[in-house]
């Protein structure tokens, strides 16, 4: 071989290296690009952010806290004077025929009346109607808040509990589709063995059978995740990505009585029912007020143009005091009264049973956590069991000592236990997050989400004092 061959051949080395070299590494980035990375795993509390943010529910409830907020400067408004314009103006034909002497006389006359009138009234004393009143609906406010609160606290352990059933069903499917590709290994098998006359027709025909109800099992789980995976868009907004690996909370009360204690003073349903009697208790005095004298002054300017026949204009202005004493109402006031005095009654008895649910609540959260956590000691331990059975089990099976039917029914608990274990897990999750809403606790702002916290005092403090205008800031 020549130098030039020998040159030529070594640069088409070269150039076959550097093509094999150039699709390695495409093939390596693709697969890279196919695979999911940790970093694109969503975790929980980005599933809650998400939640927290875009959930129509807790969008409804906040408009519905707005609104409420309007109570406060409608109730103010007691203590304002009301102006009101009236203007009118058109066409007065008069026609009068007169008999005197020495003959009879007949007068017409068209006018052009007009007239304005400014009425102030400014009240003075409601019988203390407009002091209730803005109590009342300072405690319709601070209820509402709190059940803004609950509201959220609701949407995000739905959120927890939609994404650890996602979790709790992909875990599940992916066992269904071992165990059906190990029960199909296992008919091969026994096909074989069939055939070679070391087993029975019926070991083959009890293999197919445990195969088609894994099959059968396997279609179920892919149906739970799919009905998993809907509801996890319904809360948090978007299909389900990959999910990463729960954290176990650490801010959970140590002892039962701790979280009671902590339940019936920050449980969002116990401090809005507290709220809502004060409510009850305001309205009261309120509606007594209809039975006391009100006092107002009342200033009115009148201007009158071709007033009469004979009157081109009339103006007149008045200040007056007035003084309002009820006597007799037909009895619709004291029935009022007797109606919110009821309705405070039937808030303080209604306050009382929340505080029971809440104890409840929190008495069952607590007890299911508990629970849960020694579920998932012993259903590790039969998992362990179980795979050691199994593996002795199939060893036994091929000596002859152990049939068929033994290795299918010891993978059969195997699978159940494991599915009984990743249950276990998922209801561990969401006891806990369940007695997180029990203390008050599951909010946004104590999970620490990395989100701006939506604060309804900001809306009231722009609304509690303004006088004019219509414009407000609404979600569609």
């Amino acid at each position: 071989m020549n130098i030039e061959n020998y040159g030529l051949l070594q640069s088409g080395v070269r150039r076959s290296k550097l093509k094999a070299t150039v699709c390695l590494l495409a093939l390596v980035s693709l697969s890279t690009a196919s695979l999911p990375s940790a970093a694109q795993a969503e975790s929980l509390a980005q599933a809650l952010t998400s939640a927290y943010t875009s959930n129509p529910a807790l969008q409804a409830e906040r408009a519905r806290q707005r609104a409420t907020d309007e109570q406060v400067p409608q109730a103010l408004s007691g203590w304002r004077p009301t102006i009101v314009a009236t203007g009118d103006g058109g066409v007065d034909y008069n026609r009068t025929r007169s008999n005197t002497s020495p003959a009879l006389t007949t007068t017409k006359k068209t006018t052009g009346p007009a007239g304005l009138s400014i009425e102030l009234n400014q009240p003075v004393f409601r019988g203390f109607r407009t002091v209730n009143e803005t109590k009342r609906a300072e405690s319709n406010v601070e209820a509402g808040r709190q059940n803004l609160l609950a509201v959220e606290q609701q949407v995000l352990f739905d959120a927890s509990t939609a994404f650890m059933n996602v979790v709790r069903d992909r875990q599940i499917v992916n066992l269904r589709v071992k165990n059906v590709t190990f029960l199909r290994e296992q008919l091969r098998a026994a096909q074989a063995r069939f055939n070679v006359g070391e087993i029975t027709r019926t070991d083959v025909a009890q293999s197919r059978a445990r195969l088609s109800l894994s099959i059968s099992n396997l279609a179920v789980a892919k149906s739970n995740l799919r009905t998993s995976e809907a509801n996890f868009v319904r809360f948090v907004g978007h299909q389900p990505r990959k999910l990463s690996h729960i954290k176990i909370l650490r801010r959970l009360p140590k002892t039962m009585q701790q979280a009671i204690a902590v339940a019936e003073q920050a449980n969002p349903n116990v401090l809005a029912a507290t709220h809502l009697e004060d409510a009850s208790v305001y309205n009261t005095e309120a509606v007594k007020g209809n039975l006391l004298p009100t006092v107002s002054l009342q200033a009115r300017y009148d201007y009158r143009e071709n007033p009469g026949a004979r009157t081109n204009s009339n103006e007149s202005a008045s200040l007056l005091g007035v003084l309002q004493i009820p006597l007799y109402q037909a009895g619709r006031v004291y029935s009022e009264v007797r109606e919110a005095k009821q309705l405070s009654s039937q808030r303080r008895l209604e306050t009382l049973d929340v505080r029971r649910q809440v104890r409840e609540t929190a008495v069952s959260a607590w007890h299911a956590l508990i629970a849960s956590r020694q579920t998932i000691k012993s259903f590790t331990d039969q998992v362990n069991a179980n795979q050691f059975a199994l593996e002795g089990v199939r060893q036994e099976a091929l000596v002859g000592s152990r049939t068929t039917l033994d290795v299918l029914d010891a993978e059969q608990e195997l699978v159940d236990s494991q599915v009984n274990l990743v249950q276990a897990r998922r209801d561990s999750i969401v006891a806990a997050y369940r007695l997180l809403g029990a203390i008050g606790k599951l909010t946004a702002h104590d999970l620490r989400l990395r989100i701006p916290i939506y604060d309804p005092e900001e809306h009231y403090v722009g609304t509690r004092d303004r006088l004019f205008g219509t414009n407000t800031e609404t979600v569609d």
